[in-house]
Protein backbone atom coordinates (compact mmCIF):
# COMPACT_ATOMS: atom_id res chain seq x y z
CA UNK A 1 0.00 0.00 0.00
CA UNK A 2 1.12 3.61 -1.02
CA UNK A 3 2.14 6.17 1.75
CA UNK A 4 0.23 9.01 2.10
CA UNK A 5 1.72 12.15 0.96
CA UNK A 6 0.22 13.98 4.11
CA UNK A 7 1.53 15.63 7.29
CA UNK A 8 -1.50 16.41 9.40
CA UNK A 9 -5.04 15.05 9.62
CA UNK A 10 -7.80 16.31 10.96
CA UNK A 11 -9.58 14.69 13.79
CA UNK A 12 -12.65 15.81 15.22
CA UNK A 13 -13.50 13.03 18.50
CA UNK A 14 -16.68 13.64 20.45
CA UNK A 15 -16.69 15.32 24.02
CA UNK A 16 -19.17 14.55 27.02
CA UNK A 17 -18.78 14.12 30.52
CA UNK A 18 -22.88 13.88 32.24
CA UNK A 19 -20.97 15.29 35.71
CA UNK A 20 -20.20 18.56 33.71
CA UNK A 21 -21.42 18.94 30.35
CA UNK A 22 -25.16 19.77 30.01
CA UNK A 23 -24.36 18.86 26.01
CA UNK A 24 -21.72 17.37 23.54
CA UNK A 25 -19.70 18.71 21.81
CA UNK A 26 -17.46 17.58 19.26
CA UNK A 27 -13.50 18.94 19.55
CA UNK A 28 -11.31 19.24 16.35
CA UNK A 29 -7.13 18.51 16.48
CA UNK A 30 -4.59 18.87 13.59
CA UNK A 31 -2.43 15.77 14.33
CA UNK A 32 0.97 14.97 12.72
CA UNK A 33 0.21 12.42 10.31
CA UNK A 34 2.90 9.08 11.16
CA UNK A 35 3.12 5.87 8.13
CA UNK A 36 1.24 3.58 10.01
CA UNK A 37 -0.69 5.63 12.01
CA UNK A 38 -4.31 3.65 13.27
CA UNK A 39 -6.45 5.78 15.05
CA UNK A 40 -5.80 4.71 18.21
CA UNK A 41 -2.44 6.44 17.88
CA UNK A 42 -4.28 9.36 16.96
CA UNK A 43 -6.10 9.50 20.12
CA UNK A 44 -3.15 8.83 22.32
CA UNK A 45 -0.97 12.07 20.44
CA UNK A 46 -4.01 14.09 21.46
CA UNK A 47 -4.54 12.52 25.17
CA UNK A 48 -0.60 12.95 26.01
CA UNK A 49 0.19 16.18 23.71
CA UNK A 50 -2.90 18.70 23.59
CA UNK A 51 -5.68 17.83 26.00
CA UNK A 52 -5.28 14.63 28.83
CA UNK A 53 -9.13 14.57 29.85
CA UNK A 54 -9.85 12.88 26.52
CA UNK A 55 -11.73 9.44 28.03
CA UNK A 56 -11.01 6.14 26.02
CA UNK A 57 -10.86 2.40 26.74
CA UNK A 58 -7.72 0.09 25.45
CA UNK A 59 -5.93 -2.69 26.34
CA UNK A 60 -4.14 -4.95 24.19
CA UNK A 61 -3.62 -2.84 20.73
CA UNK A 62 -3.70 -6.12 19.09
CA UNK A 63 -7.66 -6.27 17.84
CA UNK A 64 -7.82 -9.11 20.30
CA UNK A 65 -9.47 -7.82 23.74
CA UNK A 66 -12.28 -5.52 22.26
CA UNK A 67 -11.96 -2.49 24.58
CA UNK A 68 -11.60 0.31 21.95
CA UNK A 69 -14.50 -0.60 19.38
CA UNK A 70 -16.08 2.63 18.48
CA UNK A 71 -17.86 4.56 15.96
CA UNK A 72 -15.42 6.12 12.97
CA UNK A 73 -16.21 7.41 9.87
CA UNK A 74 -19.74 5.92 10.34
CA UNK A 75 -18.68 2.43 11.25
CA UNK A 76 -18.26 0.63 13.87
CA UNK A 77 -14.50 -0.72 14.18
CA UNK A 78 -11.31 -1.30 16.36
CA UNK A 79 -9.44 2.09 16.96
CA UNK A 80 -6.35 -0.35 17.67
CA UNK A 81 -6.53 -1.87 14.30
CA UNK A 82 -7.78 0.56 11.89
CA UNK A 83 -5.19 2.87 10.30
CA UNK A 84 -5.91 6.27 9.37
CA UNK A 85 -4.53 5.67 5.71
CA UNK A 86 -7.37 3.12 5.24
CA UNK A 87 -10.29 5.47 6.38
CA UNK A 88 -8.61 8.10 4.22
CA UNK A 89 -8.18 6.04 1.15
CA UNK A 90 -12.31 5.18 1.87
CA UNK A 91 -12.98 8.87 0.90
CA UNK A 92 -13.08 10.51 3.75
CA UNK A 93 -10.84 14.03 4.49
CA UNK A 94 -11.01 13.47 8.01
CA UNK A 95 -11.03 11.51 11.30
CA UNK A 96 -14.57 11.34 13.46
CA UNK A 97 -14.63 9.33 16.36
CA UNK A 98 -17.92 8.36 18.43
CA UNK A 99 -17.99 6.22 20.81
CA UNK A 100 -20.52 3.07 20.21
CA UNK A 101 -24.23 4.68 19.73
CA UNK A 102 -26.91 3.62 21.55
CA UNK A 103 -25.10 3.15 25.21
CA UNK A 104 -25.43 5.41 28.21
CA UNK A 105 -21.75 7.73 27.75
CA UNK A 106 -19.80 7.06 31.14
CA UNK A 107 -17.28 9.75 29.49
CA UNK A 108 -16.10 10.85 26.31
CA UNK A 109 -15.59 7.62 24.54
CA UNK A 110 -15.84 5.62 27.29
CA UNK A 111 -19.59 3.96 26.97
CA UNK A 112 -21.53 1.89 30.26
CA UNK A 113 -22.01 -1.53 28.97
CA UNK A 114 -23.19 -2.58 32.27
CA UNK A 115 -26.37 -4.42 30.41
CA UNK A 116 -24.16 -6.02 27.86
CA UNK A 117 -22.51 -8.10 30.36
CA UNK A 118 -25.39 -8.53 32.51
CA UNK A 119 -27.18 -10.36 29.61
CA UNK A 120 -23.75 -12.31 28.69
CA UNK A 121 -23.69 -13.58 32.33
CA UNK A 122 -27.44 -14.51 32.01
CA UNK A 123 -26.61 -16.65 29.70
CA UNK A 124 -24.31 -18.89 31.51
CA UNK A 125 -21.01 -18.76 28.95
CA UNK A 126 -19.48 -21.31 30.69
CA UNK A 127 -19.14 -25.56 30.10
CA UNK A 128 -21.45 -27.51 32.04
CA UNK A 129 -21.28 -30.88 32.27
CA UNK A 130 -23.18 -33.77 34.06
CA UNK A 131 -20.69 -36.30 33.57
CA UNK A 132 -17.67 -37.59 35.66
CA UNK A 133 -14.44 -35.57 34.86
CA UNK A 134 -12.27 -37.00 32.68
CA UNK A 135 -8.86 -37.82 33.36
CA UNK A 136 -7.08 -35.35 31.55
CA UNK A 137 -9.58 -33.35 28.72
CA UNK A 138 -12.55 -33.40 27.29
CA UNK A 139 -11.32 -34.07 23.85
CA UNK A 140 -13.55 -32.74 20.57
CA UNK A 141 -12.77 -33.91 17.09
CA UNK A 142 -11.58 -31.56 14.76
CA UNK A 143 -15.42 -31.63 12.74
CA UNK A 144 -17.00 -30.91 16.42
CA UNK A 145 -14.41 -28.19 17.19
CA UNK A 146 -15.35 -26.95 13.29
CA UNK A 147 -19.04 -26.46 14.37
CA UNK A 148 -17.92 -23.85 17.17
CA UNK A 149 -14.91 -21.76 15.54
CA UNK A 150 -16.08 -18.93 14.05
CA UNK A 151 -17.87 -18.31 17.37
CA UNK A 152 -15.21 -18.39 19.81
CA UNK A 153 -13.44 -16.01 17.50
CA UNK A 154 -16.18 -13.19 19.33
CA UNK A 155 -13.62 -10.68 21.28
CA UNK A 156 -16.56 -9.26 23.33
CA UNK A 157 -16.45 -5.57 21.74
CA UNK A 158 -20.29 -4.90 22.15
CA UNK A 159 -20.44 -3.97 18.97
CA UNK A 160 -23.60 -5.77 17.16
CA UNK A 161 -25.41 -4.98 20.80
CA UNK A 162 -24.87 -1.36 19.51
CA UNK A 163 -25.82 -1.66 16.57
CA UNK A 164 -29.22 -4.05 16.86
CA UNK A 165 -32.24 -2.08 16.99
CA UNK A 166 -34.23 -5.10 18.66
CA UNK A 167 -31.53 -4.09 21.60
CA UNK A 168 -32.93 -0.45 21.21
CA UNK A 169 -36.69 -0.64 21.15
CA UNK A 170 -36.88 -3.89 23.85
CA UNK A 171 -34.88 -3.51 26.76
CA UNK A 172 -35.43 -7.54 27.82
CA UNK A 173 -34.10 -8.72 24.61
CA UNK A 174 -30.40 -10.47 25.48
CA UNK A 175 -28.75 -9.42 22.02
CA UNK A 176 -26.83 -10.73 19.14
CA UNK A 177 -23.79 -11.34 21.08
CA UNK A 178 -25.72 -12.95 23.83
CA UNK A 179 -27.83 -15.47 21.60
CA UNK A 180 -24.79 -16.11 19.37
CA UNK A 181 -23.07 -17.23 22.36
CA UNK A 182 -26.16 -19.55 23.54
CA UNK A 183 -25.57 -21.44 20.05
CA UNK A 184 -22.01 -21.44 20.48
CA UNK A 185 -22.52 -23.88 23.93
CA UNK A 186 -25.36 -25.31 22.48
CA UNK A 187 -23.29 -27.04 19.70
CA UNK A 188 -20.38 -27.63 21.66
CA UNK A 189 -19.67 -30.87 22.13
CA UNK A 190 -18.54 -31.08 25.42
CA UNK A 191 -21.79 -29.57 26.90
CA UNK A 192 -24.49 -30.84 28.35
CA UNK A 193 -27.31 -28.02 29.34
CA UNK A 194 -28.56 -27.23 25.67
CA UNK A 195 -32.24 -28.36 26.87
CA UNK A 196 -32.07 -25.29 29.38
CA UNK A 197 -29.92 -23.02 27.09
CA UNK A 198 -32.30 -23.42 24.51
CA UNK A 199 -35.45 -23.05 26.94
CA UNK A 200 -33.77 -19.39 27.54
CA UNK A 201 -33.67 -18.34 23.85
CA UNK A 202 -36.99 -19.57 23.17
CA UNK A 203 -38.71 -16.68 24.04
CA UNK A 204 -39.45 -12.81 23.39
CA UNK A 205 -36.28 -12.01 25.47
CA UNK A 206 -34.05 -14.46 23.26
CA UNK A 207 -33.60 -15.53 19.45
CA UNK A 208 -37.33 -14.51 18.71
CA UNK A 209 -36.79 -11.13 19.25
CA UNK A 210 -34.44 -10.97 16.25
CA UNK A 211 -35.93 -9.71 13.11
CA UNK A 212 -32.89 -10.90 10.55
CA UNK A 213 -31.68 -7.17 10.25
CA UNK A 214 -28.06 -8.34 10.15
CA UNK A 215 -26.78 -5.13 11.47
CA UNK A 216 -24.77 -7.30 13.49
CA UNK A 217 -23.09 -9.16 10.98
CA UNK A 218 -22.30 -5.75 9.59
CA UNK A 219 -21.13 -3.99 12.87
CA UNK A 220 -18.55 -7.11 14.02
CA UNK A 221 -14.99 -6.37 13.41
CA UNK A 222 -14.25 -9.95 13.58
CA UNK A 223 -16.82 -10.42 10.31
CA UNK A 224 -18.84 -13.11 12.70
CA UNK A 225 -22.35 -14.05 11.36
CA UNK A 226 -24.37 -13.56 14.76
CA UNK A 227 -27.66 -13.29 12.50
CA UNK A 228 -26.97 -16.91 11.68
CA UNK A 229 -26.54 -18.30 14.85
CA UNK A 230 -29.48 -16.68 16.26
CA UNK A 231 -31.00 -18.49 13.37
CA UNK A 232 -29.89 -21.66 14.35
CA UNK A 233 -30.96 -21.47 17.87
CA UNK A 234 -34.28 -20.89 16.36
CA UNK A 235 -34.51 -24.20 14.18
CA UNK A 236 -33.05 -26.11 16.98
CA UNK A 237 -35.66 -24.69 19.32
CA UNK A 238 -38.75 -25.59 17.11
CA UNK A 239 -37.16 -29.10 16.65
CA UNK A 240 -36.90 -29.80 20.51
CA UNK A 241 -40.15 -28.43 20.97
CA UNK A 242 -41.90 -30.92 18.02
CA UNK A 243 -40.05 -33.52 19.99
CA UNK A 244 -41.83 -32.38 23.20
CA UNK A 245 -45.26 -32.55 21.60
CA UNK A 246 -45.14 -36.34 20.23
Amino acid sequence: MAKLDIERIRLKVYRFDPETDREARIDTHDVPYVDGMTVLDALFHVLEKIDGSLAFRFSCREGICGACAMFINGSYRLACETQVARVLREGHRELHVMPLPHLPVIKDLVVDMTRFWQNYEAIAPWIVTRTADPEKERLQSPAQRKLIDEYVGCILCGSCFSSCPSVWTGREYLGPNAMMKTYRWVVDSRDDAAVERLGRAGNEKGAWRCHTIFNCTEACPKKINQTSAIQGLKRRTVAAMLRGAR
